[in-house]
């Protein structure tokens, strides 16, 4: 659940939570619940209040000043020990163990039952159609009309089951993409639990009473979703508008029991549904570990800072701070976020700002999370993601986080470049390095499903494919193989569907694989990972050949970067191609070096020829007036092509913002290592005899009459 203000439509939305109007706005007078200091024995007291302009209500001081924790965030010392005592107070979090909710919800049978009975009763008859339309051979003609009976089922029987479809909808090797797009709209509608209970969490939870925190606060929720509520409230001490989370009571032992079940289903499933190639189990408690973080609060703030320390260096990337006085495994207090949810294009674009600028923001950032750091945001539904007045783009909501592993992270980039060169073979080894399939499994019979659905799909370039059609098309193939798509993956897919679909409501022909395509040359380029230097190598040479179009592209691309730096792209591929172990590439360079070489160097005779008066060029060429090269037209505009190509590539090094003469400083020096000075002779002596033979070659021909110069 996000703390996010929406400025459309005179309400205030938060996350995937439910929008509630304010009561002033109806003309009622504002309530607030305030909760009497003398604990534990807590009670409701019922207090009217003048509303304020903003909506909240203030909360009368009492006659003896409570105490007012002073809590400064430009003081790192106090921040850290603030963080401790957030931590102390949650302490007693809970932490999800089957053994434990085993032992807890097993020995209550009549309750498990009751919920059983619940759950079966909705299920049962879902599964009982799904069997009359196997039967009748309509499973897939029902389909689209199943998945949205499910959607409603689960959203009837409560939090967890709500979490669980929106788990199911980011897994393509368990769900057929018609279930996945249904689940995908699963959104936390739960109603409201009373203030006076919210309150007294918060009293119970920091040990502080509520006119102690807080001068105002708002009457009611400004959203509602699974696991808690949020009010809008203002800081006694300093008057900051803040967010205040408070979990519905009671959620932990609902969440439990119904993880103890459905963890009794996936035994069932995991002994006699031989179909389902997945460790049902481990799916369930990896998903309920991940639902249990969500829990406690303070690991939220937790991810909250580590995600602004890692992504907020940029100026247009927003994250809110946390109040870790304020927060306990039950309460978050953050920074209130006013902004427009990303999906609102003409309240966006109002305010001058353009969504597709903003969207582009969240791809850059997304890859960073990704493929950089591997922390990042599992939900980035629209809800959690805001435009702020100010042109930024403001993440929200950090209970559910991933993490990609090291090795992971360079497979995925490696499996790009696969795709891109259409190796749909290495593309299938690719899923080994991603975990995707076990090292027993043949890969032999995915290879002509991918190669079936890519070499349909890629019309063009791998940039104009629609990232939703990928995702569809390769969903279906891990649904058909025996794929066991680590969570991690699933995630990332969903992440880069989002942004890509919210970047369709501004422009129906964006390509989010266009837009990241700068992100991955960059990374290509400059990153010294000897992975990557192989993916690299393996995108440029073919055959023996270099392919100088792919380098152009390369630096074109990711020149689009803002991060992206020529003297980062130069030394890795020095150091790579002076590397002990690197003589196979070096007899790769030295031939291209030597065409290379050589094409200038014909190539600045052809110009210093046509550049002479006519005059000249026959007395320059002992009357030769027909020109100074006599080779074929077709090899003549080969080489003068490839030169160009060159002199291409060094203005697209020049233009990089951060180029400097003095980048060729650290060149000069690695040129300067013996291993580069003995290249250098090899380059030098191959160009001497290529322009000896051509030379000799030009003297023949100069004196066969049959010989056809080139003009």
């Amino acid at each position: 659940m996000s703390l996010v203000a929406s400025q459309s439509l005179g309400l205030t939305l938060l996350g995937d939570g439910v929008p509630l109007r304010n009561s002033r706005r109806n003309g009622e007078k504002s309530k607030l619940f305030l909760v009497n200091r003398k604990r534990p024995s807590t009670r409701a007291a019922l207090v009217q209040a003048k509303p304020r302009d903003d909506g909240a209500v203030a909360i009368p001081s009492p006659s003896s000043k409570p105490p007012v924790i002073q809590y400064r965030r430009a003081d790192l010392a106090d921040d850290l020990q603030a963080e401790a005592r957030a931590l102390s107070r949650a302490v007693d979090a809970s932490v999800y163990s089957p053994e434990l909710i085993a032992k807890k919800h097993g020995s209550q049978p009549l309750k498990a039952l009751r919920r059983s009975v619940e759950i079966l009763s909705a299920l049962g008859g879902f599964a009982l159609k799904l069997g009359i339309d196997q039967r009748q051979g309509k499973l897939e003609v029902n389909m689209k009309e199943r998945a949205g009976e499910l959607r409603r089922i689960f959203t009837r029987l409560g939090p967890t089951f709500v979490k669980l479809g929106q788990g199911l909808s980011t897994r393509p090797d368990l769900c057929p993409p018609d279930y996945l797009e249904e689940l995908a709209e699963l959104q936390d509608a739960l109603p409201t639990f009373p203030d006076a209970e919210a309150f007294a969490c918060i009293e119970r939870e920091l040990d502080l009473s509520l006119e102690s925190i807080f001068s105002s606060v708002s009457p009611e929720p400004i959203a509602a979703a699974s696991l808690g509520q949020v009010y809008k409230a203002h800081l006694r001490y300093s008057g900051e508008v803040v967010a205040v989370k408070v979990q519905r009571p009671g959620i932990e032992e609902a969440i439990g029991l119904d993880f103890y079940l459905i963890r009794g289903v996936g035994k069932l499933i995991n002994k006699y549904a031989d179909f389902i190639t997945t460790d049902v189990l481990a799916l369930i408690d990896e998903f309920a570990c991940r639902v249990y973080q969500e829990l406690n609060y303070v690991q939220e703030a937790q991810n909250a800072r580590r995600f602004k320390k890692l992504y907020a260096d940029k100026a247009d990337v927003l994250v809110p701070d946390i109040f870790w006085d304020y927060t306990s495994r039950k309460v978050l207090t953050m920074e209130w976020v006013e902004g427009t949810k990303l999906n609102e294009q003409v309240a966006i674009e109002s305010q001058g700002l353009k969504v597709l600028d903003l969207v582009n923001t969240g791809i850059q950032c997304s890859l960073r999370q990704l493929l950089e750091y591997g922390f990042f945001h599992a939900d980035p539904h629209p809800g959690n993601l805001l435009a702020t007045p100010d042109g930024k783009l403001a993440f929200l909501d950090f209970g559910m986080m991933s993490e990609t592993p090291e090795e992971a992270r360079y497979a995925i980039i490696g499996h790009v470049v696969h795709l891109v060169n259409r190796d749909y073979e290495a593309m299938a080894r690719d899923y080994y390095a991603l975990k995707f399939l076990s090292p027993d499994v043949d890969v032999t019979p995915i290879v002509p499903a991918l190669r079936d659905f890519f070499d349909d799909a890629l019309t063009y370039t791998v940039s104009e494919l629609n990232f939703k059609t990928l995702v569809d098309g390769l969903g279906a193939v891990f649904y058909q193989y025996p794929f066991n798509v680590p969570a991690y993956y699933a995630l990332i897919l969903r992440s880069l569907t989002v942004l890509e679909g919210l970047a369709l409501y501004a422009d129906p022909n964006f390509k989010v694989l266009a837009a990241s395509y700068p992100y991955f040359a960059k990374r290509l380029l400059t990153d010294p990972n000897p992975y990557l230097r192989d993916a690299l190598i393996e995108l440029l040479f073919k055959d023996g050949k270099f392919r100088w179009n792919r380098l152009e592209n390369l630096l074109q691309q990711g020149s689009k970067d803002r991060d992206f730096s020529a003297k980062e792209a130069l030394q890795p591929v020095l150091k790579l191609l002076l590397d002990p172990n690197g003589e196979e590439l070096r007899l790769l360079v030295i031939k291209e070096a030597v065409r290379v070489s050589e094409a200038i160097a014909l190539g600045t005779v052809v110009d210093t020829y046509n550049s002479m008066p006519e005059f000249l060029r026959s007395l320059v060429f002992s009357g030769n007036g027909n020109g100074p090269l006599t080779m074929s037209a077709t090899e003549l505009e080969s080489t003068l092509e490839l030169r160009d190509q060159v002199s291409r590539i060094w203005r697209l090094l020049q233009s990089s913002e951060s180029f400097d003469p003095a980048i060729l400083q650290p060149i000069v020096q690695v040129l300067q290592q013996p291993e580069a000075r003995r290249l250098g002779g090899r380059v030098a002596g191959g160009v001497g005899q290529r322009l000896a033979a051509r030379f000799l070659q030009q003297l023949l021909r100069a004196t066969t009459p049959s010989s056809s110069p080139i003009p």
